[in-house]
């Protein structure tokens, strides 16, 4: 009898791409980070090159109808993408619990993390200038291979260590909050501008 090999544990991450007059967005986003002295400094603090209102502002959705629309399309789109992964929700269904803007300079990166106590997590894409870093996702086997060899360089896409997703302005993403993700250094000369988010 052959040898078979059958693919187990797959590790999905959902993408789609809104209609949003990215625009508006981006002057929302720079508005709100003008006005967010706790932000600004927190930034600061943690020497994110850039501005980000996660550890600052809890409120966007009711501070600005642009960011409440968008809750209202990112509802369906973690409800379709938990419905994909066989999520068993007890009946009950995934809120949105944090929406944070995320200015990043260039230069600026955003090391490895993952977000604890969340089902999911995602960003949409605002402004993606040429050169802007892509999210970096990593096999979250990658901690326990111990003396595992390195994949080969040419090793296909769903076999690699790490993965790079490029977003174009609109694009969302949204994976499992268990899944270690980074931005690396933003090569652009301009801002790279997204809205990140969690669902509990």
């Amino acid at each position: 009898m052959a040898a078979s090999l059958e693919t187990l544990f797959v590790t999905q991450v959902y993408r789609t791409e809104l209609a949003l007059d990215t625009a508006l967005y981006a002057e929302a986003c720079r508005q709100i980070a003008d006005q967010d002295k706790a932000g600004q400094a927190w930034s600061r603090e943690k020497a994110y090159k850039g501005y980000t209102s996660y550890a600052s502002l809890d409120d966007l959705p009711r501070r600005d109808s642009l960011f409440d629309d968008l809750r209202r399309k990112l509802d369906k789109h973690a409800s379709a993408f938990a419905k994909a992964l066989h999520l068993d929700l007890g009946g009950g269904k995934l809120k949105l619990d944090s929406l944070w803007i995320n200015i990043l300079k260039p230069g600026g990166s955003h090391s490895g993390h993952i977000h604890p106590h969340s089902v999911l997590s995602g960003t949409v894409y605002i402004e993606v200038p040429k050169g802007a870093s892509p999210l970096r996702l990593e096999d979250p086997r990658l901690s326990m291979m111990m003396a595992a060899p390195p994949r080969q360089v040419d090793a296909p896409r769903d076999h690699q260590t790490f993965i790079s997703l490029d977003p174009a302005p609109g694009t969302v993403l949204i994976w499992e909050s268990w899944l270690r993700h980074e931005v690396p250094a933003n090569l652009a000369k301009s801002d790279r501008i997204s809205v990140s988010f969690n669902y509990s």
